[in-house]
């Protein structure tokens, strides 16, 4: 199904990516040759705006698949390729002894270049831009390019070059006759045909599958979402890609479409934690340039962010059309690099209508009391973050990223581990329940009801009425907090709170914090004033007057609410209120 949905795509795309046999490569540097071949200059195809910029893409012939040992590319390919040199970076590494074989393996690799413009344009060679290429090579004599000014620069890249003959606008390997021996190539190796588990068409087998680059933490020359290289995965004595028939029409179209999803300026890419998550959708659709926007807009530009959720939760009323009759499917694929290889971490299949409801649904559930200072809408890395110990996004749970975006697209209950996670890091910072936590808090216990049997769901501020002994202790400590603080003259005016000392016991044992708690608070009343003490008071009774004891212990939904009432409490504190209630307040606050 991924792979059949990866091919649908580059048919859909075929205008705009490569045809069979070629792919979209960066090079940085042009070596131009005239038409008997000789050195007339060396081209820099990179702005000069970017540290990371490796070069305008070019259509080349799709590159060869190596290990360890030599394989050259055909017209373009690394320096110790293309000339038959060692990169000066590389050439630094290397000691003496280590430098000479360097060389010596440099020059086998050259001459593997050289040998495979042979093979493809066998004697006599008509084509002018390749006789004007073997003829440079076959000299030998590069010391122009090396008394180049742009030589330095070049000889310490990593990546690859290829030549074009001065004039032209396209390189030597983009060339007609280029393109169509590279097709009868192709053409020529289809000797054996077999049924393509992807396309159910007869076709050659892909031995071996072009690498997947752009997954971020996978290897830099890109990794296989599937290959056998060892006995174990093999069976009935069939090697590598024969296991699993792919034909090699399938092959390239899903690789490349899924190169191009992943390449670095794609808006169809989504990198959260140690995950990659490419979507597309069936035919051409709004939603493919909003789903980012949706979920995890650019940092840079997060008003485009708060516009597009604001479209899609709010379309009605913002005269935006919605998405309510847009039946096209959606697919989203996360990736996660497992050493040689890709790990799929979710494949979700839906329609925009769907998807639009479940993620509009998603941000409904997160809905909470705040601060004016916080976004209405929080992005996802920002939710997994508040989950991941010193706040770093390499510290999220690798498949949290993946089981959460699923419950999102899918409009299912959140795994229990987010609530997990969240929970450990409040108690492991000594209580630190801000709005983000409270949110995640909020929205796995939303949903948990929702898909449960019938419970008091968490309302979006304070909820007075809420029978919830786990609610209530949460407010309960909120209370006392609050006492404490205004003994000593108001928020900041301490170096600790019970929040730093008691928090982590107060809301998963109860019964060997409160008691404690209670009595402590009396020794802070008795620094406030008559009408204070009377307010407070009243506040406490009001949260006690449905607790009879205090439980030994919570489970995680009780100590999800203890937290989601601490917040609201506090909140509710620092909220400012109507005139009615702070005339009321200020009354009962005076009466000594």
């Amino acid at each position: 199904m991924i792979l059949q949905a990866l091919c649908d795509y580059y048919r859909r795309q075929e205008e705009q990516l490569p045809p069979p046999g070629f792919e979209r490569k960066a090079i940085p540097f042009i070596i131009v040759l005239d038409r008997d071949g000789r050195f007339v200059d060396i081209e820099d195809t990179r702005d000069g705006n970017d540290k990371r910029d490796k070069g305008r893409p070019f259509v080349v012939p799709q590159a060869v698949k190596r290990s360890s040992g030599v394989a050259a590319n055909l017209l373009w390919d690394g320096l110790g390729y293309a000339l038959g040199v060692v990169g000066a970076a590389r050439a630094a590494k290397l000691d003496a002894a280590g430098l000479e074989k360097e060389q010596k393996r440099t020059r086998e690799m050259h001459a593997a270049f050289i040998q495979r413009i042979h093979t493809v344009f066998p004697a006599p060679v008509i084509e002018p831009g390749v006789q004007a290429t073997l003829t440079f090579l076959e000299q030998g004599d590069f010391s122009a390019a090396f008394a180049h000014s742009l030589w330095p620069e070049m000889s310490k890249t990593t990546e690859a070059l290829s030549f074009r003959l001065d004039g032209d606008l396209e390189l030597i390997c983009q060339r007609e006759a280029v393109r169509q021996a590279v097709l009868a190539t192709g053409q020529d190796a289809a000797t054996i045909r077999k049924r393509c588990l992807v396309s159910g068409n007869l076709d050659a087998i892909a031995r071996l599958h072009p690498a997947i680059k752009g997954v971020f933490g996978a290897q830099s020359s890109g990794a296989n979402l599937f290959s056998f290289n060892f006995s174990a995965a093999c069976s009935y004595r069939k090697e590598q890609g024969q296991n699993a028939p792919v034909g090699e029409y399938a092959t390239f179209a899903y690789t490349t479409a899924l190169n191009y999803l992943l390449r670095a300026d794609s808006r169809q890419k989504l990198r959260v934690g140690e995950d990659t998550f490419v979507f597309w959708a069936e035919k051409a659709d709004p939603a493919e340039k909003q789903f980012t926007d949706w979920l995890q807009p650019d940092p840079d530009d997060p008003a485009r962010g708060v516009e597009a959720v604001e479209a899609l939760c709010k379309a009605p009323a913002i005269g935006v059309r919605p998405f309510e009759d847009d039946y096209t499917r959606f697919f989203v694929l996360g990736l996660a690099p497992n050493n040689a290889r890709l790990a799929v971490r979710l494949w979700n299949v839906s329609t925009v209508r769907e998807l639009a409801a479940n993620i509009r649904q998603h941000f409904d559930d997160l809905a909470i009391v705040r601060s004016s200072r916080e976004p209405e809408y929080l992005p996802l890395w920002r939710l997994l973050v508040a989950t991941a110990a010193q706040g770093k996004s390499e510290n999220i749970p690798p498949p949290l990223a993946g089981e959460v975006l699923r419950a999102i697209l899918a409009g299912t209950p959140y795994p229990q581990t987010l609530l997990i996670t969240t929970l450990q890091r409040i108690r492991a910072e000594q209580g630190a329940v801000n709005y983000v936590r409270a949110a995640l808090i909020k929205a796995v216990l939303v949903r948990n009801a929702r898909f449960g049997p019938a419970k008091q769901e968490i309302t979006v501020s304070l909820d007075t009425e809420n029978p919830n002994i786990g609610y209530r202790l949460g407010r309960l400590f909120a209370v006392l907090e609050h006492i404490q603080e205004k003994s000593a003259g108001g928020p900041g005016k301490l170096n600790a709170t019970i929040r730093d000392r008691f928090y982590g016991a107060a809301s998963a044992t109860p019964i060997t914090a409160f008691p404690y708690l209670l009595k402590l608070k009396n020794h802070h009343l008795n620094k406030l004033t008559m009408g204070q003490t009377i307010w407070l008071e009243g506040k406490i009774g009001q949260i006690m007057e449905a607790i009879t004891q205090f439980p030994a212990h919570f489970n995680l939904d009780d100590q999800g609410r203890f937290a989601i009432g601490y917040y609201h409490q506090r909140q509710d504190f620092f909220t400012r209120k109507s005139p009615d209630q702070e005339s009321t307040d200020e009354e009962t606050s005076n009466h000594d």
